[in-house]
């Protein structure tokens, strides 16, 4: 099979650049040809010769919203003239013009304008303008990307809902959740002083981008309050973010700790005993997955992507992001509670366990080809004999 990949970057350290990269890499395990539309490929895929790279340049241009719209007319234009000499093209979202037969959809803009804490309604300026018209005109180009599509991948049930809200049929649309380093993301010895972590402690874990209410840190310092004996990490950048004066001024600053942006998490995650993450509007979060693969109890909200692989045996979801007190008690259940951790912290690993990243994507290429047996069984059918349309001369109609 000749697969063509379209994305922007296929590599890993890049959410989704490494669903790509895995895709691209079992693609190749399988004896399949690949094209990689992309602005960036990780060198190993770029020196192999089962791989042909068409590298499109974008770096140049001065906002994700032009880099976005020059990389989609790029491709588009490339499929256009090479379409014949493809036999399955997958694309993510909004990112080409062109009409694709899987479309990867990590993230329906349609949904987050709409979403209460979208960056527009927070920040009235030039730069909240910006944000609400990049995710309005990828809302209506991902809508007419989504119907062109054969096959439309979500990778949460969340995100199946929203495509489903803005008219892609259910029968269309398949769920494969994202995938997890589960050798990465294992539980194991923690090193809390390494870490500059209080020890003898029970400790919290929140990852996210502490710039902005939508991941919701906010809600929870304030059940933190509430929660006396239970101490907080909280990973993310924390140049322009309020909420360290925000715990200050809740008398937290002895037990929450600002660690910044971290590329140890796997370690971080290794150091502590649950996680905690109630965002206000997630598609399908990598790090949940991370915390259950590091065998963590969780503790999140329905609002966030990836929440229905949270069981009751291995942690909490809760109805409303934004309910402080039903996050005081979920999380007070788990203070000094040892035994109940450590269950909950085995059934969360076990959970992971069926979401690696081989997993996703062997799941992804058994599509791939499925669809690709499909539509050769259709071009066999529609040119054998009987079905063949007559070539009449002189331009009869055949008609008596």
């Amino acid at each position: 099979m000749k697969l063509c990949i379209v994305t922007h970057k296929i590599k890993k350290g890049d959410g989704q650049g490494r669903v790509n990269y895995e895709v691209a890499q079992e693609a190749i395990r399988r004896g399949h040809q690949l094209t990689l539309l992309a602005s960036e490929v990780a060198p190993e895929l770029e020196d192999n010769n089962q791989v042909n790279w068409i590298k499109i340049p974008v770096k140049a241009y001065p906002t994700e919203f032009v880099r976005n719209f020059i990389f989609a007319q790029k491709s588009a234009r490339w499929l256009r003239q090479n379409r014949s000499g493809i036999d399955l093209v997958k694309v993510n979202g909004a990112i080409n013009m062109a009409t694709a037969d899987v479309n990867a959809v990590h993230f329906v803009h349609s949904s987050w304008l709409r979403s209460p804490v979208h960056i527009s309604r927070n920040r009235r300026d030039l730069y909240g303008f910006y944000q609400w018209l990049f995710t309005a005109f990828n809302a209506r180009w991902e809508k007419q990307a989504f119907q062109k599509a054969e096959v439309v991948v979500a990778v949460s049930e969340k995100v199946a809902e929203e495509l489903v809200n803005i008219g892609v049929p259910r029968s269309r649309i398949r769920v494969i959740v994202n995938g997890v380093d589960l050798e990465e993301f294992a539980p194991g010895p923690s090193n809390r002083q390494k870490l500059g972590l209080p020890e003898n402690v029970t400790l919290a874990l929140f990852a996210g981008d502490i710039r902005t209410p939508r991941k919701n840190l906010d809600t929870v310092l304030h059940a933190l309050v509430k929660v006396p004996d239970l101490h907080l990490a909280v990973v993310g950048h924390i140049e322009g973010s309020p909420f360290p004066q925000l715990a200050a001024s809740l008398g937290l600053s002895e037990r929450v700790h600002f660690l910044g942006y971290r590329r140890d998490i796997a370690e971080i995650m290794r150091s502590v005993d649950l996680f905690v993450f109630p965002s206000r509007y997630e598609a399908c979060t990598l790090v949940l997955l991370e915390a259950l693969s590091s065998g963590l109890p969780v503790i999140t909200a329905t609002a966030t992507g990836g929440a229905e692989l949270v069981t009751p045996e291995c942690g909490i979801v809760l109805p409303d992001s934004d309910d402080i007190d039903a996050l005081a008690v979920a999380l007070m259940s788990f203070v000094s509670v040892d035994a109940l951790m450590e269950q909950m912290g085995q059934a969360a690993r076990s959970v992971a366990e069926q979401y690696s990243w081989t997993t996703m994507a062997q799941t992804y290429v058994d599509l791939f080809e499925e669809l690709s047996k499909n539509a050769e069984h259709r071009s066999h059918t529609d040119l054998s004999p009987s079905t063949r349309p007559l070539t009449l001369p002189f331009g009869a109609t055949g008609a008596n």
